[in-house]
């Protein structure tokens, strides 16, 4: 069974009793980074929480790919998509590397 995971109003509440502030400064400040990384990553191609990673826009070719259930190949059109590259720091504090 998996671990039951944070929920915004958890995260919020974290944020809050941390940095000393109320849950809806907390909320507003969660709010505003989300908006922020949104805007940032649209227009400028990516967005960089230090500590956290980025999140970069990219751009998939087209390509042909296969119907699972006849098998008839379909061509897959190009599009942009958002990925997220964990910094290094915080991939490394989650999952130690190797020795």
């Amino acid at each position: 069974m998996a671990a039951k995971v944070m929920t915004k109003a958890q995260l919020v509440s974290v944020i809050a009793e941390k940095a000393g502030i109320t849950k809806a400064t907390a909320d507003a400040i969660l709010e505003i980074i989300s908006a922020t990384a949104k805007a940032e990553t649209k227009k400028n191609g990516q967005f960089i929480i230090p500590g956290l990673g980025k999140a970069v826009k990219s751009q998939r070719k087209a390509r042909m790919g296969r119907n699972p259930q006849t098998g008839a190949a379909i061509k897959i059109p190009a599009k942009t998509v958002v990925k997220f590259r964990v910094a290094k720091a915080f991939k490394d504090a989650v999952v130690p590397p190797k020795k």
